[in-house]
This record gives C-alpha cells, structure tokens and sequence, in this order.
C-alpha cells in the first residue's frame, strides 16, 4: 500500500531531476500536476532535510542530502550489474561497461574487464562528455531533445578525436538515429582506435542508465551490429527491472 505523501514527495525530487536538478515552483507544479501548496509544503519538509535547497533566486534544486544516499545507491547498482556485465562480455567477448548520466558528465559505475589479453579500460568513476561516447548519446537520447541541446550548449562538444562529432545538428540527427534503432556507437570518437556499441537500461518508460561493450575497432567491426544490439538489449532489459518497484 502506497503512502500518497511519500509518493508526491518522491515526484518532486524526480521531476527536480527531470529538469536538470533546479527548477521554479511553477516548472514543478507543471511536472507533478500537483498544487502550488502542496509542492511547497513537501519542498519545507526536504528543505529541512537537506534533500533540497533553495538559491538565492528563489529557484530549488536538489541537496547535498542526496549525496550520501547516491554514493551508497550508486554502489549497490554497481554490484547488481555484475552478472548482466558478465553476460554481456560473454556474448560479445569484450569489456562491458555500466554509465549513468550526472549532470552534464556521463559517469561509469561498474564494468566487468575482457578476458583477452588486450582489452579496453574506462576506469569506474571516471567522467567524460557524452556526445562522444556511445553511452552518452544513449542516455541523451532518453532525454526531451531541449535538455540534450541545452547540454551541448554548455559542454560546447570539444573535439576528442578527429572522428568526434562537433556540430550541434548533426549530433541532434545522431540522437534521433539511436532512439528509432535502441542503440548507439562511438567509432573512435573519444579514442582512436576504440569503437563501442551502447544500450539504453529502463526502468519503464524512462532511460536511467546505459550498458555497452568497448574494445579495439577491429574486434567491434568485425561482429554483426544489429545481432549483438539485441542481444546486448535483451541483458540490459533483465537489468532494468532491478530499478522497477518490487511489491511485497
């Protein structure tokens, strides 16, 4: 049984989230469907609670309260993606990686290495820009078109390789290309010679988090795209019902 206030506490910290981690009482109000003192009474209690703050514009954003149970969440979601990781470098016989989106930064939380002697790296904790990289462009993709343009806008999408892709049009293009396929590629865009083929992990409707496989290009190329998207896809969607509500 659900606890109506708990619930619409938790729409406003995710609609918060949803807007780019600040928003207006008015954007909120517009995101849950809630009342103007409803959401301000919620907003008093995690105010409080250091769930929120309030900046000197009189917008809220989301606390450093959320720090602490991210870092502790975002581990546990590193050791349930184990076993997916695993069987994804089974099928592919490459390292895989788990990505989620902070900000305007991707940030890898998990990974399960090749077994081949020569093998690819992206070293857990690690951040880059997403529009050069493939689990980037998956977890843009999962985004309202405005939201990944207003991240192009302040990251400025500085050349990595000559293969990045720079112009803002084009990226936009590519983002429409990995929301009709379900999936993404970098082909040594952030690193020559590496390419990468990523997927989105939902829970429901939503995308929260991206799966890939990295390794040399000739490796990557030399495998049936389309085949291993959906096997890859397949293991990502058992690892998205862990974000699911579990009832009792």
């Amino acid at each position: 049984m659900s606890v109506q206030s708990v619930e619409r506490a938790l729409d406003v910290l995710e609609a918060l989230a949803e807007h780019g981690g600040e928003a207006g009482l008015s954007e909120l109000a517009a995101r849950t469907g809630l009342p103007y003192g409803t959401i301000h009474r919620l907003l008093q209690t995690l105010l409080a609670r250091g769930y929120v703050r309030q900046d000197t514009d009189r917008r809220y954003a989301l606390g450093g309260g959320l720090v602490r149970l991210g870092g502790v969440a975002g581990g546990m979601v590193g050791v349930w993606a184990q076993p997916y990781l695993a069987k994804m470098v089974e099928l592919s016989g490459e390292t895989a990686n788990l990505a989620v989106l902070e900000g305007d930064f991707v940030v890898y939380v998990a990974q399960v290495p090749s077994p081949r002697r020569l093998r690819m790296f992206a070293e857990v904790g690690r951040r880059v820009l997403p529009h050069s990289t493939a689990v980037g462009k998956v977890l843009l993709a999962g985004r309202p078109p405005q939201e990944a343009l207003a991240v192009f806008e302040r990251t400025g999408m500085p050349r990595r390789t000559p293969n990045t892709i720079t112009a803002v049009t084009d990226m936009l293009a590519e983002l429409d290309a990995v929301r009709e396929r379900g999936w993404a590629m970098d082909l040594g865009e952030e690193e020559l010679g590496v390419h990468c083929l990523a997927v989105p992990v939902c829970d429901g409707g939503r995308v929260v988090a991206a799966m890939s496989v990295s390794g040399p290009a000739e490796r990557i190329d030399a495998l049936d795209r389309a085949e291993l998207a959906a096997g890859l896809r397949r293991i990502a969607s058992g690892f998205g019902g862990e974000f699911g509500p579990h009832a009792e």
